[in-house]
């Protein structure tokens, strides 16, 4: 004898949001080094370590940020923006994926930090119940 199976036709509605205030506030920090690139810098690539830079005061640092997931930065030589693959930045120094780089020449280094982005709710949504009717 064959098995029976109880048939059963449903509909439904999905639930809806509505309201609701959401609050972001971004304060970035941007940071640039600036650097010259000087001979022995230039081996099988070009590094230059973290105390041949100076800050937006001229003050002298000895290390870099150490990069966030919420960081990215920016290379500039001679004032082109590089692109991204050709560089590894370390706290230790910046290492340029190059040995064609000549003596004296200027380097940017721009750092954007973007940890301090923040969202609060300060109006909570409202959201509807689904409903589901089952016709037999």
């Amino acid at each position: 004898m064959p098995v029976i199976k109880p048939v059963y036709t449903a509909t439904s509605n999905t639930p809806v949001a509505t309201g609701g205030v959401i609050t972001t506030n971004v304060n970035p920090t941007v940071s640039r080094y600036f650097a010259t690139i000087t001979a022995g810098m230039i081996t099988t690539n070009t590094t230059i370590p973290a105390a041949s830079f100076a800050d937006d005061n001229d003050a002298p640092i000895v290390a870099l940020p150490a990069l966030t997931v919420d960081d990215y930065y920016n290379v500039y030589i001679n004032g082109v923006l590089q692109q991204d693959a050709l560089s590894t930045l370390t706290t230790a120094s910046l290492v340029l994926d190059t040995t064609d780089v000549s003596v004296n020449v200027p380097i940017l280094l721009e750092i954007a930090n973007f940890g301090n982005a923040a969202s609060t709710i300060t109006t909570q949504p409202t959201i509807s119940t689904p409903t589901i009717t089952i016709i037999t």
